[in-house]
């Protein structure tokens, strides 16, 4: 009796049993994976008669078997027999399509609904209809969210007959006593429209998104805007106004701020599905209601699509509607008092310029940009400066130059520190939106006056900008402007601006390479060493420690030792552990132990000076 056992133990399906009785749930999960190979190995008739009731029996295990489990079985036609047995899988996955957990629900029906597609018409009345009423009918709640997804797929392929008990059972979901049905219908309202005849959508599918629109549930009405736009689509130009712009203009006007959020969330999906005549006539009116929402959602919604929405208006009609019923509306939005409301607008707006032409840009939209520039988020400011290339191809750099220098100029002049910070950051991407000729010419100058500002927050962040500059054009560029300028700072009478000599030989040797910084930078940092002011002789050897990464051996030893060395022996102690430190961190000579017993490390060390010295 051993063979016998020995040979049921090697059967597929015991083996599958036992594995399916393992604790170990990733065992399980391996298990359902490999349901395909057991498949093959037992061949299509024992598939349908033992391997199919044994799923239906396992279909009380933990959620990440059955999810396995129902994406599986959406690939088993062939291992059944192919299409003319593909309703032997309906079972197992009807069972799926109702569990508590909605991942395995959802992997559940969409295995249905691709297996829909194998049944013959005789099949899907005799078989997958019948599995579509029964969840309909269900007395659990996941059983009619599932079915509502199954209408799309089984309708086209089955008789009149048919068809108007589907579309009976539909209207039933759609009017469910339970919300989350109810979302699950109108979700699916769309996909089920696509499948129906023209008459169809208007006599069935428009009163059952007409019912929806108007639910008492905001979640509900909500979904309808994206209906919306899917109705749109499939129905004829002359019945769109009479059939779905009345519903449209209600969520606009919807007393749920989200439901009118979606609605501007979607505007420019529904412009583009009504069509241009409608579109001046219903949308127009409503985006103007939508720009002045009282909530700053809708608002900030409404903002962002302002550019595209502009873009898709009729070139009969553009330009007229764009200057007499938009932009009023959105100059209330430049000193709207949400900031996400103007940040959304200062993204956009630069983009209305190719379309308005030279002369209204100048004259309608350059007062909202200096507004927008001027503004006091962050974000607004960087929207307006990030777009400046919208503006400069359509009005010329003279042009944006002379609206747009005396705003930088007073702001870089503010008394105010923090708002001539703004402008200090914002240099290297002004820099870039107008090139290279344009800086030289009107901006170079007063980059290089922040390098005196009292305020050191400002010179550190001018200094910083030295290297964004020097990236965009060239090392060449830093040798000839840049580098004059800054070795020049080393003589000023002011001990601070001196050490930002340092402070800018640091940041650009990162950039300008070892020529340079050899050449024409290292001998200024070298001379600054005998600087009577103790903060500049330690601002040296912190510069040494900084630049010798870059420097060649030889120059390392033969110029920079000698210094470090001598800086050693200075008088003051914050000199000599800088000093100490660099030639330790350079490997050009052994740290003294003794030095740094008898003195330990300076409070100075590692920390930096009040960013408002003066």
């Amino acid at each position: 009796m051993a063979e016998p056992d020995s040979d049921d133990s090697l059967n597929p399906m015991s083996i599958l049993i036992d594995e399916l009785q393992n604790e170990d749930i990733q065992l399980r999960i391996n298990s359902i994976n490999k349901l395909s190979t057991i498949a093959l190995a037992l061949g299509v008739e024992k598939t349908r008669s033992e391997l199919l009731p044994l799923i239906i029996d396992i279909l009380y295990d933990e959620d990440e078997v059955l999810l396995a489990l129902a994406e599986q079985l959406g690939t088993f036609t062939p291992l059944v027999g192919g299409p003319e047995y593909v309703h032997y899988l309906l079972p197992p996955l009807e069972l799926l399509a109702v569990v508590e957990e909605a991942i395995v629900r959802e992997k559940a029906v969409e295995s249905l609904r691709a297996i829909s597609h194998e049944h013959s018409p005789s099949h899907l009345e005799d078989h997958f209809v019948p599995l579509v009423k029964r969840l309909v009918g269900g007395d659990l709640v996941n059983s009619r969210i599932s079915a509502c997804s199954l209408f799309s797929v089984c309708y086209p392929g089955v008789s009149i007959a048919i068809k108007a008990e589907l579309l009976q059972c539909f209207r039933d979901l759609c009017s469910d006593d339970n919300l989350l049905v109810r979302c699950a219908a109108a979700s699916n309202l769309g996909d089920f429209a696509k499948v129906l005849e023209i008459d169809d959508i208007k006599s069935e599918i428009i009163p059952i998104f007409s019912n929806l629109a108007s639910d008492e549930q905001d979640s509900v009405r909500l979904l309808m805007v994206e209906m919306c736009v899917n109705i749109a689509q499939l129905l004829p130009q002359e019945a769109l106004e009479a059939l779905v712009m009345i519903t449209l203009c209600h969520a606009g006007e919807d007393t749920s701020w989200r439901v009118r959020y979606m609605v501007a969330d979607k505007f420019t999906e529904l412009q583009t599905a009504v069509g241009p005549e409608i579109t001046k006539t219903g949308l127009v009116p409503a985006f103007q209601n939508l720009m002045k929402d009282y909530e700053p959602e809708v608002r900030a919604a409404a903002s962002h699509k302002l550019k595209e929405f502009c873009e898709n208006l009729s070139a009969d009609y553009r330009e007229n509607v764009i200057l007499t019923e938009i932009l009023p509306f959105s100059q209330e939005l430049v000193s709207d008092t949400n900031q996400h409301v103007r940040s959304a607008l200062a993204s956009v707006i630069m983009g209305l310029c190719p379309i308005l032409g030279k002369d209204n840009t100048i004259e309608h939209l350059m007062p909202l940009f200096l507004a927008l520039l001027r503004d006091e988020c962050s974000d607004v400011r960087l929207n307006i400066i990030s777009n400046l290339n919208c503006v400069k191809e359509v009005i010329g750099i003279q042009e944006l130059s002379k609206f747009l220098l005396p705003t930088i100029m007073e702001l870089a002049e503010d008394a105010k520190w923090r708002v001539r910070l703004v402008i200090v950051e914002y240099m290297p991407l002004l820099a870039g939106q107008f090139g290279l000729e344009f800086f030289d010419a009107q901006l170079h100058s007063l980059c290089m006056s922040w390098l005196v500002d009292h305020v050191y927050a400002i010179r550190e962040a001018a200094t910083n900008n030295l290297k964004k500059l020097v990236e965009q054009f060239g090392k060449e560029w830093a040798l000839a402007t840049v580098i004059p300028r800054v070795l020049t700072l080393s003589e000023e009478p002011n001990y601070l601006h001196r050490m930002t000599t340092l402070f800018c030989i640091n940041v650009l040797s990162e950039v300008c390479g070892q020529d340079i910084t050899t050449k024409h930078m290292l001998p200024t940092v070298l001379y600054m060493a005998g600087d009577p002011v103790a903060n500049v002789r330690f601002n040296v050897a912190k510069s040494l420690q900084k630049i010798g990464s870059i420097l060649e051996n030889s120059t390392l030893q033969t110029e920079v030792k000698p210094i470090l060395e001598k800086l050693t022996q200075d008088r003051d102690v914050d000199v000599k552990y800088f000093a100490q430190e660099a030639l330790t961190v350079l490997s050009l000579g052994p740290v003294s132990h003794l030095m740094l017993e008898e003195e330990p490390m300076p409070a100075s060390a590692g920390h930096e000076y009040s960013p408002l010295s003066i």
